[in-house]
């Protein structure tokens, strides 16, 4: 779906957003940026929607963009032995690696002075007082197969006898696992998400409970998806959006809901680098990553745009999403998941 999606915007792309672009471009900017090259690092699968959208920019500022493809922490590696001599500009990486590399120095504040389109974002999804921003949001929900299940209204249905067996959750490995830890943790206590969040004691009781209903618990994607969609699960919960979107639109006998409780954000920040070349044309990439491209990304990406002005796009449902503390999940993410290993086998 993602290819096929792509394929079908480039032409939209070249008329649309290049003419929103440019009606507030200053031609003094793209007259300087003649002949200069601007480095992107990100993650290897941002290329997929990034593909349409750099020619875009490279046309509008008459120059050069280099994307490399990488992990976060890979990106991060680079920003901090490169200190004295950065030679990316822009990074997008995942929110629990920005956090490192804030306190490393090597990310510069955002404002709206150079990023105005800061302003129309979605509260939450500006971070430690402008050090990154959320460029999209990619959510998790439950994933089910439609021959079985029709409805999750509630999280909580899936602790029922009618899922024994026929249920698959990532593990707490994957960084969409931590949706069913901080739902089990919710129903456990009764709290809210932002206040069960906190809670991991309740969580892992709440998750043992839901071993009887486990048909596996996964650490890759297709795997799980296979599974769901030859009907040996009824349901995937925790489950990335974009996975299910994209089999729904294949024909697949999929649907993806967001139940009341809504899902989780996952994280997708985009930050300038701080004493980076080409910091003007840096800005100008993020405003454009938060403004002019909104739609365009949600659409290739099938997530939820982060700019206020934008709407969803068709088929993706637009419920609550829960923005975690990822400081504190980075602080204790890796006992968490030694736990998981010893507790949650199946």
């Amino acid at each position: 779906m993602k290819s096929s999606l792509i394929s079908l915007k480039r032409r939209q792309l070249s008329k649309g957003i290049l003419f929103g672009s440019m009606l507030g471009m200053p031609a003094i900017l793209k007259a300087q940026a003649k002949g200069k090259e601007l480095v992107v690092g990100g993650a290897a699968g941002h290329k997929a929607f990034l593909d349409p959208l750099i020619p875009i920019f490279e046309k509008q500022y008459n120059c050069k963009v280099i994307f490399e493809g990488t992990r976060s922490l890979v990106n991060l590696e680079k920003l901090v032995s490169n200190k004295s001599k950065q030679y990316m500009s822009v990074v997008m990486m995942d929110d629990p690696v920005m956090i490192p590399a804030v306190k490393e120095g090597v990310l510069d504040k955002l404002t709206t002075n150079d990023i105005p389109n800061l302003a129309k974002l979605k509260s939450g999804t500006i971070h430690m007082d402008g050090m990154w921003a959320n460029y999209m949001q990619s959510s998790t929900g439950v994933a089910t197969n439609t021959t079985k299940i029709k409805q999750v209204p509630s999280y909580a249905l899936l602790w029922e006898p009618q899922f024994k067996g026929k249920l698959i959750i990532p593990s707490l490995q994957n960084t969409e696992g931590l949706m069913m830890f901080l739902i089990a943790s919710m129903l456990e206590t009764g709290k809210s998400l932002k206040e069960a969040q906190y809670e991991p004691e309740a969580a892992f009781r709440k998750l043992k409970a839901l071993k009887p209903n486990l048909l596996t618990v996964y650490t890759q994607i297709p795997q799980a998806m296979n599974l769901l969609e030859q009907g040996e699960a009824s349901a995937i919960a925790g489950m990335v959006g974009l996975n299910a979107i994209e089999r729904k639109n294949k024909g697949a006998p999929v649907d993806y809901i967001l139940p009341k409780e809504g899902g989780m954000a996952l994280p997708t920040g985009i930050a300038r680098v701080k004493a980076a070349p080409e910091l003007e044309l840096a800005s100008s990439f993020i405003n454009d990553m938060l403004g002019a491209w909104q739609r365009q990304i949600a659409e290739l990406a099938l997530a939820l745009p982060t700019n206020t002005t934008v709407a969803a796009p068709a088929g993706i449902p637009d419920g609550n999403i829960f923005i975690p503390d990822w400081a504190y999940i980075s602080e204790h993410r890796k006992a968490w998941v030694d736990r998981w290993d010893r507790e949650m086998a199946i």
